[in-house]
């Protein structure tokens, strides 16, 4: 192979930062590697970033295999003692050309491999430009990495430090840079984006960053946010919800369950009555809003009624886009050394969850059904609703946002037909 090719796996964020990379390695020369770039949040992300490793190195026999990501920060000598892996850089470290300059030679021992600070070191988020994201019709914009909350399931703050965020004149030149590009939509990201402006002078929040960007930069056409914690959201996010139309109808919560006491035993810091009121408030504010959640399944000490009242969570908040994770105990979190349920139940209730989240999925498409919409084009024939509804046998080029009438559904995604107006003819660079 020649050139440097890039897996990622976990979140927007990584996905983000994969671009960050791939010019960093550029600039540095970086030549014949594969770069992995590792999620955390689950043992199964885990597994998989191990499985590709291995299968990148049957692919790529003479390739450096270079692993990084929040999985390599907590667990980095698990993957220098692999084979396969020739150097393993720290969440740092990997935004960085020099650490793809100073790589270590082929042959050494798993320790001298290893190249990871201590992220809680870690003061300051620089911004980072990234001109476009390949292969995606949207942009990311990164405003904050890290997190200072420390729930009892989570060994995200062990990979990516303490909360920190990016000053708010640099996110607007870099929306400002990546409209100029010709994105229509920039999708706002961070590790925990609701604690953004805590470490800033004047305490900026997330949601008075998000209307100066739309004042101060009129050309950008739709804004999003990533994952959002509802108690962190302030009175600026709320009347961008009710108030402006180019914030996009589209918000996915960390919610993570739906019985007090687990949420309690979880260290989140909302309950279950405030999240369905925010969920009502977003509705009452923004009729046309879909919400979307994260649920954990068999959380250490669950009872068949506190299952119940998760489940129950995605009908009384409204939620028409799921994502379940069975719980996976992560060493060195305080939920891995709580009693544990049997995993064939854990699946189980996952499983249930899962089916209630396609349940009202299916729901939320036949709501759509007969509507008109906006649509940014993904790819050819597919692209995405101002509400993040998926929608196929739509027409234009990846990039442009056109109008369509909604005429069904195949229980995935939307079908459509072309409305009257002429689509937007520009496109994502």
């Amino acid at each position: 192979m020649s050139g440097v090719d890039l897996i990622t796996f976990g979140c927007r964020l990584n996905t983000y930062e994969s671009e960050v990379m791939r010019r960093e390695a550029g600039k540095a020369g970086l030549n014949n590697a594969v770069i992995v770039n590792t999620c955390a949040v689950t043992g199964e992300a885990v597994r998989q970033a191990k499985q590709a490793i291995r299968r990148a190195r049957r692919e790529n026999p003479h390739a450096r295999i270079i692993v990084t990501g929040c999985a390599a920060q907590t667990e980095a000598a698990t993957f220098a003692a692999m084979d396969e892996v020739d150097a393993v850089l720290g969440n740092e470290e990997k935004l960085k050309s020099a650490s793809y300059r100073r790589l270590p030679d082929f042959g050494v021992s798993a320790e001298e491999k290893i190249r990871v600070n201590d992220i809680m070191s870690v003061k300051a988020t620089a911004p980072q430009m990234v001109d476009a994201i390949e292969g995606r019709a949207r942009a990311f914009v990164q405003v904050q990495n890290g997190c200072d909350h420390r729930c009892t399931f989570c060994i995200i703050p062990y990979g990516r430090g303490n909360s920190r965020s990016v000053p708010m004149g640099a996110v607007v030149e870099q929306v400002k840079r990546l409209v100029g590009n010709g994105y229509r939509e920039v999708v706002i990201t961070g590790v925990d984006a609701t604690s953004y402006g805590a470490d800033l002078p004047g305490r900026p929040t997330l949601g008075l960053l998000a209307r100066n960007i739309l004042d101060q930069v009129p050309d950008l056409e739709r804004l999003r946010l990533s994952s959002i914690d509802s108690i962190e959201a302030d009175e600026h996010l709320m009347r961008l919800i009710a108030e402006e139309r180019r914030f996009m109808p589209y918000l996915h919560l960390s919610l993570q369950h739906g019985d007090d006491m687990i949420l309690k035993r979880m260290k989140r810091r909302h309950l279950r009555d405030q999240a369905v009121g925010f969920c009502e408030d977003a509705r009452r504010l923004r009729p046309d809003i879909a919400l979307g959640a994260d649920l954990i399944a068999g959380f250490p000490t669950e009872t068949d009624a506190m299952f119940d009242n998760a489940l129950s969570l995605i009908d009384d908040c409204g939620l028409a886009f799921l994502h379940v994770f069975p719980f996976s105990p992560r060493e060195g979190t305080p939920a891995a050394r709580m009693p544990q349920l049997d995993r064939g139940l854990v699946k189980q209730r996952a499983a249930r969850l899962r089916e209630k989240g396609r349940q009202a999925y299916t729901a939320h498409l036949e709501r759509l059904v007969g509507t008109g919409q906006r649509v940014l084009i993904e790819r050819e024939g597919l692209g995405r609703t101002e509400n993040f509804t998926l929608v196929a046998a739509v027409t234009g080029a990846p990039g442009t946002i056109v109008p369509a009438t909604i005429t069904g559904h195949d229980g995935d995604r939307l079908t459509a037909g072309a409305a009257g107006d002429q689509p937007s003819s520009r496109a994502a660079a």
